[in-house]
């Protein structure tokens, strides 16, 4: 029988972490985005122990029960693989399985990079490993996409952390939608806003992201009384250390995974488009690239048994 999920809190890298643990075995680290919670992983963990790991998931620096640092430089990407070093010393693990999504696909990504050692495997959910670009992030979305587009927003100290914190539940019962066909999501956004409109707040604002909500009554209200606590300027700092984190990283520039890889891209997401991870088999030597079909950007949320079912299968292959 497996056993139930524990949380407790520890010390890591000079700040208090929440963690919630379940099952004993190889050791899988499950990181989270912007903006969840250990929560997201709700439905992986029991999945994960009954087939004979132990799953690990932590609210993240700026999340949750985790403390949130008030300087927007305790967030860069340092200070966010750090914290999953000291999780693994507190754990007394030598080396873990890191699975993330969104954002947490970013700092699984380079946990191998900066921490091999400590990292065992990488399994990207949605989020692709982006090799570091040849300038600035900041400056090339602004050329790209524009002034509007969401990340280049959140440069902006306090805009959209007050306005997302203006309405709690609708952030959640807007964003966490699930996916649409990529034509449709354009086509409805375009209907809605009158442009290919690339920013996050307003498209809350104007109840414009198409699909069906997929949270109960009982799993919003979690997110919703989560955040209402903390706010969301925690996770919107991440997005303020991009430049920082290519500043201070110059020695990654085109380096190639170092470990067994695993990519679960999602069909519907019209965010990490499923294309974008064709670029790595260039970079990731050891890799498998798995598409979960209509799916969204929630991906552990939306279609976790498939999820689950994708992580079981090669885990028990290649992690064990």
């Amino acid at each position: 029988m497996t056993t139930p999920a524990r949380t407790h809190t520890i010390a890591t890298n000079g700040i208090r972490m929440r963690v919630t643990e379940q099952g004993e075995g190889p050791p899988v680290v499950l990181c989270h985005g912007f903006p969840e919670l250990a929560y997201s992983w709700r439905h992986q963990l029991p999945a994960l122990a009954a087939a004979g790991f132990r799953a690990i998931a932590p609210d993240q620096r700026g999340y949750g029960g985790t403390d949130c640092p008030s300087a927007v430089e305790a967030y860069d990407i340092h200070h966010l693989t750090g914290d999953l070093v000291g999780l693994l010393d507190a754990l007394r693990i030598e080396r873990a399985v890191f699975v993330g999504h969104d954002w947490g696909g970013t700092v699984t990504w380079m946990m191998s990079l900066l921490h091999p050692a400590r990292t065992a495997a990488v399994i990207g959910v949605n989020t692709p490993y982006f090799p570091r670009p040849s300038a600035p992030p900041i400056g090339l979305m602004r050329e790209i996409y524009g002034d509007n587009y969401y990340i280049v927003k959140f440069q902006e100290p306090g805009v959209a952390d007050v306005a997302l914190a203006r309405d709690v539940r609708r952030v959640f019962t807007q964003l966490m939608r699930r996916g649409v066909p990529q034509a449709e999501h354009r086509a409805r956004i375009a209907a809605a806003t009158g442009r290919g409109m690339r920013n996050m707040v307003e498209l809350i604002e104007q109840a414009a992201i198409p699909g069906e909500p997929f949270l109960s009554p009982e799993e919003l209200q979690v997110y919703v009384d989560a955040f209402a606590r903390t706010g969301f300027t925690g996770g919107i700092n991440w997005y303020r250390n991009l430049d920082r984190n290519w500043e201070t990283t110059p020695e990654i520039a085109a380096a190639r995974i170092p470990v067994r890889s695993l990519m679960v891209t999602a069909e519907y997401d019209a965010a990490l488009r499923p294309e974008r991870a064709e670029a790595m088999r260039e970079l990731v030597p050891d890799l498998e690239i798995v598409m979960i079909r209509g799916c969204g950007h929630w991906t552990q949320q939306e279609k976790p048994a498939e999820l689950n079912a994708i992580l079981v299968d090669w885990l028990s292959r290649r992690c064990r």
